[in-house]
């Protein structure tokens, strides 16, 4: 039967070697020596499993955006640069409102992540499991990056668009940009495709904690794994 670990238990490791083999893998972790490509890849697989989901449900709850300055979205630029005009017009409420609709609509949209991560690692091949084990320490996101972008982006928009439709969000924003134009004659205020907005800066956010878990999960549990380690490579099951 393949061993199986969890993102605690295998990619720790990585954090203390560099440009590892299979070998020293398997080293690294305290073992015989006896396990195979094929069980440290089902074991990978399952590792890059828990990480995904942590990063899909970090922030694809309500104030997963909201509540995160740095993953926060902001304001369409133009909207951006002209706020204060808008709310000495008496549009702050709404400003605020169209703000939070954003961010609302991108946290809708991150669930929709989780079925094309697994599929990602479904479909992972043996040369993708060693890439990610000799690679740097974000060697899991630019896989998931690479593999999955086109797919996200196709997912995520009707979501982000089901979303914005329910609270009239493109409305509101023109209505804004119209308001803006009786301040700002001959200023380019031409509409931005919200839902296209949106959802870029929903990816983004998204591989942002993406990495941010693969970096904790490597460091984090060194001091606190070696007996887990040991007994699922050491032959002592516990």
């Amino acid at each position: 039967m393949p061993v199986r670990f969890t993102l605690v238990l295998l990619l720790p490791m990585l954090a203390a070697c560099n440009s590892l083999n299979l070998k020293q893998v398997t080293e690294a972790l305290g073992g015989t020596g006896t396990l195979s490509e094929a069980e440290i890849t089902a074991g990978l697989k399952e590792a890059l499993a828990t990480g995904t989901e942590r990063a899909v449900t970090r922030i694809g709850r309500t104030d997963g955006f909201w509540r995160n300055p740095a993953l926060r979205i902001p304001l369409p630029e133009k909207l951006r640069k002209a706020e204060s005009a808008l709310r000495q017009l008496g549009q702050g409420d709404k400003v605020d409102a169209f703000h939070l609709s954003l961010n609302r609509a991108a946290e809708q949209a991150v669930p929709e992540a989780a079925a094309i991560f697994g599929a990602a690692i479904r479909d992972m091949t043996l040369s993708d499991a060693r890439g990610i084990l000799r690679g740097p320490d974000d060697a899991a996101t630019v896989y998931f990056r690479d593999k999955t972008s086109t797919a996200l982006s196709a997912k995520f928009r009707p979501r982000v668009a089901q979303a914005t439709d329910a609270v009239g969000v493109t409305r509101r924003y023109k209505e804004m940009l119209g308001k803006l134009g009786t301040l700002l004659p001959g200023a380019d205020l031409s509409a931005q495709d919200i839902d296209a907005y949106v959802t870029d800066r929903a990816l983004a956010a998204l591989f942002t904690t993406l990495a941010e878990e693969e970096k904790r999960i490597r460091e984090e549990p060194l001091a606190r794994t070696t007996e887990l380690l040991r007994r699922v490579f050491g032959g002592e099951r516990g």
